[in-house]
């Protein structure tokens, strides 16, 4: 049943899912009526309902004097991912902290695939300025989020400056309200240059990003595109 394996996706084992799912179903329900509505011995029963309770998804109240257990709010579900989520959070942070402890004048980072575009574009926004020459504009299609992204940029205060080839011109990529030029250069990696970043990605087949972080390199890199954006139309 898809609800149970839901439930199990949510943190539940097995025996949890289908005893919580019995009480939503049924409402108020006995440990005795529990344990015969899905055929599981009473004693592991009242030990699964146990861990319920724990977990905060079972609750129970005395009825002639038994217990009478139900369900909690449902959105008490969320508490197992929200304490995972936590511990992440706080792991993020301790990490930083060890990274900044051994700087590196340069990093050279390889990616591949659609998460590495995202790293790129997470960091990119991250930046007052971005310039890119050898565009193709591809980046468009390989992740679902990137139309959001450029209409977000377009309100935004990020400086966009792109350089691609004229064939692209007038094209869905090149529509946005950004500066273009345009030359007859034909090139399938676009150059990237923001903050002390530069960024070479070819998006042909596997899309595959090569990250420098260099704040001389980047300068290098930014000297020659502002000579390029000069000479172009």
């Amino acid at each position: 049943m898809e609800l149970l394996k839901s439930l199990e996706e949510a943190g539940l084992t097995g025996n949890e899912s289908k005893i919580y799912l019995e009480l939503a179903k049924k409402g108020e329900l006995s440990a005795n009526k529990i344990a015969k509505a899905i055929g599981m011995d009473r004693t592991l029963t009242y030990t699964v309902l146990n861990h319920l309770i724990e977990k905060g998804q079972v609750s129970y109240i005395i009825k002639q004097n038994k217990k009478v257990f139900s369900v909690a709010n449902p959105e008490n579900l969320l508490n197992n991912l929200r304490s995972k989520e936590t511990k992440v959070i706080d792991l993020i942070s301790e990490l930083q902290k060890i990274q900044t402890e051994k700087p590196s004048e340069t990093e050279i980072k390889i990616y591949e695939g659609t998460e590495g575009i995202r790293t790129f574009l997470r960091l990119a926004l991250k930046e007052k300025e971005l310039c890119a020459f050898g565009s193709t504009g591809r980046i468009l299609s390989e992740i679902y989020e990137a139309e959001a992204l450029a209409k977000q940029i377009e309100k935004s205060k990020l400086k966009l400056r792109i350089i691609g080839n004229e064939k692209y011109k007038g094209t869905k990529s090149f529509n946005f309200k950004f500066e273009y030029k345009y030359n007859k250069v034909e090139s399938e990696a676009t150059t990237s240059i923001f903050g002390d970043y530069v960024s070479i990605h070819m998006i042909k087949d596997k899309p595959i990003i090569i990250l420098i972080k260099n704040k001389d390199i980047a300068q290098s890199y930014k000297n020659h595109f502002e000579y390029l954006w000069n000479l172009e139309k």
